[in-house]
């Protein structure tokens, strides 16, 4: 507090001293009054672990009525008591009677949180789209250790060179598929905030990448197909001929007859063999034989077999899934193999701990089982035929740029 009340004294002190300055142009004997600008009263106060927003009120100057009278009157818009520690929130006060005025609090890198009073008194908050001023940037570079380490050495943002993984996440391995010599080249958005000669903020959005890797040209543009039929805007990552980067997992990985048993997080009793056991999978009943496919493409990390699982395949597709597929009769891949959406990678059996014919299929996201028949999953939409043509233009200048 006692930060704030000198400030408000050196303030205080500024205003009295403020006055009219007079100068005298002797070539025309004018006089011009020029007056000092006093600016309101800002008090920025970084949310520490454990501060509750009438602790920041507090601590701002803040009577507790002012302060719950705030907290309401945001509560549909955002609650205050989710305030995040490590982010600045500002407090204005009237540069002339000393006066609350407004609250500013960033929400997220979009949107800040304006808590003011309207003509009638009344408190109003509503959320507001940050704006910043865009620059666009482009590196490039070649890997002799990591992706991360590429960055590092070039001094690049690293939250760019993430975006970038992610963008490439569906065709490319950055965990276990990157070669010494790959290289990269992308163009991005620089956020900067504050006019002219602002700060730099964060990265905005790439525009265009591509990477090559072990040999393989990946490309990837942004586009912007507009509003849908809903009105909801359709955006998303390309490669030129239009097909999304991000490619979606097959629906089921056997024709099967029927869902034995779904996922649970409980426990169940198994009968046959007196025990009870968790089960964070799906059951697909079918016929012993049965293909089973890999429901996206990925390497093949366990090959063989795996205690109850019995024969037992698992197919990392990325840094952030993994499959498991368990029980099978029959293995048709090897550990280190890399297999395509819809391949075969074995047959339906009833080896290890199981009952009867079936395919027990796991879904593993960032090393946590999921529900397969739940997850959401990025789109693999391909650009519309009606913006193809568009389409087109825009990945030729940004591949003019790019090459």
């Amino acid at each position: 507090m006692k930060k704030y009340l000198i400030l408000s004294l050196i303030i205080l002190i500024g205003v009295s001293l403020t006055g009219y300055f007079v100068f005298f142009n002797e070539s025309d004997s004018q006089e011009h009054a020029v007056i000092a600008e006093v600016l309101d009263r800002e008090v920025v106060i970084n949310i520490e672990p454990n501060m509750t927003f009438s602790i920041i009120s507090e601590q701002a100057g803040l009577d507790h009525t002012l302060m719950q009278s705030l907290f309401n009157a945001s509560e549909e818009v955002y609650n205050l008591s989710k305030v995040k520690a490590g982010k600045d929130i500002k407090f204005v006060f009237d540069k002339d009677t000393d006066i609350f005025k407004q609250l500013i609090y960033p929400i997220d890198t979009e949107e800040e949180l304006y808590i003011q009073q309207d003509a009638e008194g009344n408190w109003l908050a509503e959320r507001i789209t940050i704006e910043y001023e865009l620059k666009l940037k482009t590196v490039e570079g070649s890997i002799e250790s990591s992706l991360y380490e590429s960055a590092v050495e070039q001094d690049i943002d690293i939250r760019a060179i993430i975006d970038l993984a992610e963008i490439f996440a569906w065709t490319i391995d950055f965990g276990m598929g990157i070669r010494v010599g790959d290289t990269y080249k992308f163009i991005f958005e620089e956020r900067y905030r504050n006019g002219e000669n602002g700060e730099y903020v964060m990265p905005g959005r790439i525009i265009a990448a591509k990477f090559v890797n072990d040999g393989k040209l990946v490309e990837g543009y942004y586009f912007d197909e507009g509003l849908d039929e809903e009105g909801y805007l359709t955006e998303g990552y390309f490669h030129p001929d239009g097909a999304s980067v991000q490619k979606i997992f097959l629906k089921n990985p056997v024709s099967y007859k029927y869902i034995t048993s779904g996922f649970t997080t409980g426990r169940r009793y198994i009968s046959a063999f007196n025990i009870s056991t968790g089960h964070r999978a799906v059951d697909y009943a079918a016929a012993s034989g049965s293909p089973i496919r890999s429901v996206g493409t990925g390497q093949v990390v366990h090959a063989g077999w795996n205690g109850s699982y019995g024969n037992f395949v698992s197919i990392r597709h990325n840094e952030t899934f993994t499959t498991n597929y368990a029980h099978m009769s029959k293995i048709y891949v090897s550990y280190g193999q890399r297999v395509e959406q819809g391949e075969y990678i074995g047959a339906v059996g009833s080896t290890g701990l199981s009952t009867g014919p079936h395919l027990h299929f796991e879904m593993v996201k960032f090393g946590t089982k999921i529900n397969p028949l739940t997850v959401e999953l990025p789109s693999d939409k391909s650009v519309l035929p009606e913006n193809m043509d568009r389409f087109k233009e825009h990945v030729a200048e940004w591949q003019g740029l790019l090459n």
